[in-house]
């Protein structure tokens, strides 16, 4: 009999936290201070961070404990499943097993809260009253503002102008956890005012949204900033989705050849992956890993690394990537959670050292891999995942081509149902394709007045 879904119990739940900066061959550089340029101390990031979180962000520990209180938020809808995709697998006619590991099944929809809970623990343990982050499509707005509900904290979110009007329901989900909500670039803050000065149609951006949010945590000693993807410890706090996954491809009695994200800033691409990656650095294992990202905003396939700004004004530290630029502007596509500029640190300097690859698909071939997905596998995934969907069409097509059998494992890291006005809008022909010329790339790589990072 065919298994369709490999189940953990609760006492499989992660204990700790995977921290790959144990293994990495190459460290990355240090960040920045904006002003001065030269490297950061856990002083310069109090203001906007608890200290213990600070202490994760440097850390070089392999594995981290997971306070219990975290563990038992986790319960509430971990352990995820993982399943076989046999319909999808018939569909494409490939002899690859196609798995994918379902975070859509969290309070929000998606594997946002694994980090938002921790997050929001450390900060009530150091005594904030309240947590200011921005959101692009709002999966990240939404999982804080829960968190911050479940440990007692105010939450303040900033989502891109474009998705605020594109998905008002995100909206209302973060309001009824009591969260208030901004499209940015707005008026609250001496950012939003300039970005609006100089385009009062701006549709906003995550540099932008950061800027705004960094603003307000910096005004109030009471008040700190939460970032959702990019940064160290939020990278680490995702490595809960891998550890899993690990032990239930361990049950399904495989082991990927290829592993698949979407990506972003990299929470969702490192959740999943490090835990894999792991095997490679220290057992010697050959498995792929690919990172998705959409063709519009292509910072792993075609960006530069170097130093840049976290945000669109400049308050970040500066952070050694791979970019775009932080005056980017992303097109309006409906992946709002990929349209960031730059690439989390340590998956740049893992793309940088060839350990893992990067791939850039198109937002039409998005939506069709995610509708054949839906209709092989009754799940509709979210505007990102589809772009990891993409990629796994690519690689099972390429199998059937070579008539090779290989073992491909993908995060379906949400689910679209609060998407499906970007579905409609793809049933009715209204998305389009965008790429960026070499020349608009070249405009803004041009225009990063920042060190080099070598």
């Amino acid at each position: 009999m065919k298994t369709h879904k490999f189940l953990l119990s609760e006492k499989d739940i992660p204990t700790q936290w995977y921290n790959i900066m144990a293994d990495m061959p190459n460290k990355p550089l240090p960040p920045l201070h904006p002003g001065t340029k030269e490297p950061i101390g856990p002083e310069d990031l109090a203001p906007l961070f608890p200290m213990e979180l600070i202490k994760q962000e440097v850390s070089e520990e392999r594995y981290i404990d997971i306070p219990e209180e975290v563990q038992d938020a986790y319960r509430l809808w971990r352990p995820s499943p993982l399943h076989r995709a046999y319909n999808f697998e018939k569909m494409l006619d490939t002899p690859a097993k196609i798995y994918f590991k379902y975070e859509g099944g969290s309070p929000s929809g998606s594997h946002k809260p694994n980090t938002a809970i921790a997050q929001a623990y450390y900060n009530k343990m150091e005594g904030v009253e309240r947590i200011t982050t921005e959101t692009g499509a709002g999966q990240w707005g939404s999982a804080l503002s829960f968190a911050c509900q479940y440990f007692g904290l105010e939450c303040e979110v900033y989502m891109v102008k474009i998705s605020y009007d594109q998905k008002p329901y995100r909206k209302v989900l973060m309001n009824t956890w009591g969260a208030k909500v901004y499209a940015s670039p707005s008026d609250r803050t001496e950012a939003g005012r300039a970005i609006l000065a100089k385009n009062p149609d701006s549709p906003g951006s995550l540099g932008i949204a950061i800027s705004e949010a960094i603003e307000r945590a910096v005004m109030d000693e009471k008040t700190k900033y939460s970032l959702g993807s990019v940064l160290n410890h939020v990278l680490m706090h995702q490595t809960v989705v891998g550890q899993e996954a690990v032990k239930q491809m361990e049950m399904a009695g495989d082991m990927p050849d290829i592993v698949v994200a979407p990506f972003g800033g990299g929470s969702n691409f490192a959740g999943l992956t490090f835990p894999f990656l792991k095997m490679n650095l220290t057992e010697g294992r050959n498995i792929r890993f690919i990172a998705s990202e959409p063709a519009s905003c292509p910072k792993l396939t075609r960006g530069v690394f170097k130093y840049d700004f976290g945000d669109t004004i400049g308050m970040t530290p500066l952070l050694p990537m791979y970019t775009l630029g932080h005056n980017f502007v992303p097109a309006p596509i409906h992946a709002g959670g990929l349209r960031y500029h730059g690439a989390g640190v340590i998956v740049s300097q893992l793309l940088k050292d060839k350990l893992i690859e990067a791939r850039a698909h198109q937002q039409l071939e998005c939506f069709d891999a995610g509708v054949k997905f839906a209709k092989a596998e009754g799940i509709l995934p979210a505007p990102e995942a589809t772009h990891a969907i993409a990629t796994v069409v690519d690689e099972a097509l390429k199998a059937r081509e070579e008539g090779k059998s290989k073992v491909i494992l993908m995060n379906l890291c949400g689910h679209g149902h609060f998407d499906l006005s970007a579905y409609q809008a793809y049933f009715e022909g209204q998305l389009s394709d965008h790429e960026m010329s070499e020349n608009e790339i070249n405009q803004l790589i041009a225009a990063i007045d920042t060190p080099e990072a070598v």
